[in-house]
């Protein structure tokens, strides 16, 4: 069985579960979680086998040794011996800022390398890269990204087809970049059994409290759903830097929001299986930041949940609109308010994309088959020509 290092920076975060269920759903391949060190709270990684390259416990003392070899571009003493002990025939780094910063290393083992892209990393304004003045190597990102993407044996994973076609509009040759769907576990993520017309008229959003993610938005239309439907209610699960301008909005628009802060996998579960309808009212972010294709609205849907999104590849793949939910425009408030009215008011339409929903999942998501085609792109990769070792002088520049 072939080996794969996969690369990520820590390990891992709780919103990174979609790696962790990735890789435990290898069949063909082998692989080994590669990081620099672990993320405290973080996900488990019990039944994966693991190499750091850093201490297990970061201290000051190692956050700046990682600093100034990141700001340097130069690899880790005896991280290319160690990774060479693997004996791998293939190197898969999930994120492009990851990629870049693990580049020193990775071309000195002379292996086909493959660069998993999800959103910020292609998406967020070269430029704002470039003014960043707290980091050179931020600064250089784009330009190393670029000269990265023109390496022979360096390929390029998109999880949606918007997330192509961004990586196609920064630079990156179309045939360097191929999509590949992460999909979700439907065993973990399957119907209640509970109809949706027995439900509480609750919407759900599940994500982190930051500017692409659009709660802000939410809470305006709901509080003029709320106006209509006066039972209706609205859950926000997840934290981040907006949580206190998002309760301010809800206190001046005058409506109660429960907001449950970060919860688990299991919470989460449990929250969709509760839900009447699933929203995640994505944006553009000032800096361009946007998103890929959120697993949350697929998870959602796989539990019969309808979905209302204006997240980019949510609208144009991640649903069958007006199927198994509804997309509309970003920043269009109104829209969204008669989305939610619709599914909050309709049993019957409710009740007929709920059960659509898991349908759509297991013809297009499914974990198994959407890892099963990543390993074919493994093993059509794994006999392309490898990284010549010392390239990308460019990309110092």
């Amino acid at each position: 069985m072939n080996k794969v290092l996969v690369c990520r920076a820590g390990l891992l975060p709780y919103s990174e579960t979609f790696i962790r269920e990735q890789l435990m759903a290898y069949s063909r391949w082998k692989p080994v979680l590669v990081g620099t060190h672990r993320v405290e709270p973080g996900l488990s990684v019990d039944g994966l086998e693991v190499r750091l390259l850093h201490s297990a416990t970061p201290t000051l003392r190692s956050r700046l040794y990682k600093r100034v070899l990141r700001e340097l571009h130069v690899a880790p003493p005896g991280g290319v011996r160690r990774l060479r002990e693997e004996h791998a025939a293939l190197v898969h780094v999930h994120f492009g800022t990851d990629a870049v910063d693990y580049w020193p290393l990775l071309k000195r083992l002379n292996l086909p390398v493959m660069v998993t892209l999800h959103g910020f990393d292609i998406n967020i304004h070269q430029e704002q890269w470039q003014r960043d003045r707290s980091s050179l190597a931020n600064r250089r990102y784009p330009a190393r990204l670029l000269a990265m993407s023109r390496q022979h044996g360096v390929h390029f994973v998109a999880v949606s087809e918007a997330i192509r076609r961004r990586a196609i509009e920064y630079g990156i040759a179309p045939d360097a970049v191929t999509v590949r769907y992460i999909g979700i576990d439907r065993q973990r993520f399957a119907f209640s059994g509970k109809p949706l017309a027995a439900r509480a008229r609750r919407i759900l959003y599940v994500g982190r409290l930051v500017e692409k993610k659009g709660g802000e938005l939410l809470i305006r239309a709901f509080a003029r759903v709320r106006s209509l439907v006066p039972d209706a209610e609205l859950v926000m699960a997840g934290d981040g830097p907006l949580e206190s301008r998002f309760r301010a909005a809800a206190a001046q628009a005058g409506v109660a929001v429960q907001f449950l802060g970060s919860v688990s996998r299991e919470e989460v579960k449990r929250q969709i299986d509760s839900a009447r309808v699933f929203c995640l009212p994505s944006i553009t972010a000032a800096n361009g930041d946007a998103e890929g294709l959120p697993i949350s609205i697929l998870e959602a849907q796989a539990c019969g949940v309808p979905v209302v999104t204006s997240a980019r590849g949510g609208v144009t793949e991640g649903i069958i609109p007006g199927v198994t939910g509804f997309g509309f425009a970003e920043g269009d408030v109104d829209a969204l308010g008669d989305r939610l009215l619709q599914l909050l008011r309709d049993d019957d339409l409710a009740m007929s994309m709920s059960a659509a929903g898991p349908r759509f999942i297991a013809e297009k998501f499914d974990i198994a088959h959407c890892t099963r085609a990543l390993e074919d792109l493994y093993d059509a990769q794994r006999i392309a020509p490898a990284v010549p070792v010392g390239t990308l002088d460019e990309a110092r520049a």
